[in-house]
């Protein structure tokens, strides 16, 4: 399976569908181009969420939120990794007959 379509490629291919003449179709712009009228759509659609111009999450947004996402994630291994590590000094300290302070 072939990789994503770089960014150009894609701006590029929604700016043709754009300013496509009468009477062509959007399925005729995705085969001159070699991807799914599918494909052409989505892109269509997001380029209109990245310009404002329909509702939707946007390429910054959505790479934020995977950020985000995996600072959550680091984070919540770390507490796990603290309370683990408390848990076992405490056993530690109650098997050496200490009391705490």
């Amino acid at each position: 399976m072939p990789g994503p379509d770089p960014q150009e490629f894609r701006e590029d291919v929604v700016a043709v569908a754009r300013r496509r003449e009468s009477g062509v179709t959007i399925k005729q712009v995705a085969t001159d181009f070699g991807v799914s009228e599918a494909t052409l759509q989505n892109w269509l659609r997001q380029a209109d969420v990245e310009e404002g111009n329909r509702p939707g999450e946007t390429a910054a947004d959505a790479a934020e939120a995977r950020e985000l996402k995996k600072r959550i994630r680091l984070l919540e291994q770390e507490n796990e990794v603290l309370r683990k590590a408390a848990a076992y000094l405490s056993q530690a300290n109650l098997k050496l007959g200490g009391s705490p302070k």
